[in-house]
């Protein structure tokens, strides 16, 4: 089971840009996927999530310029962000609480994590 974040890049303020974040393998239940960012000398913050049963919640600091979604038979979530600030740049992550399968055993927990995507604003 894996989890494969892409999708950012180098934006001017005021633009757009999607990451998606797709597991992969054997996944049983995708209960819920958060997003999160890290910007350099801060910690890692919660900016949107999203559970299986479509509930969402985002950190003050994005609502209204960010919407997550999700693909359930593709097993990926997206984060659309709109109006992107440059207080916005960071390394985004993907985490998952999931249940799959991984050599014939169960596997759960809220431990999968993305490799992280860089989301850079600027002019």
């Amino acid at each position: 089971v894996q989890l494969q974040a892409s999708g950012g890049g180098l934006v001017q303020p005021g633009g757009y840009l999607r990451l998606s974040c797709a597991a992969s393998g054997t996944i049983l239940r995708l209960v819920a996927v958060g997003w999160y960012r890290q910007a350099p000398g801060k910690q890692r913050e919660l900016v949107a999530a999203i559970t299986d049963g479509g509930s969402t919640n985002y950190a003050n600091s994005v609502k209204g310029r960010f919407a997550v979604s999700r693909d359930n038979a593709k097993n990926t979530v997206y984060l659309q962000m709109n109006s992107l600030k440059p207080e916005d740049t960071a390394v985004y992550y993907c985490n998952a609480d999931l249940i799959g399968m991984e050599e014939g055993a169960v596997v759960a927990g809220k431990d999968f994590w993305g490799q992280g995507t860089q989301v850079t604003v600027s002019s």
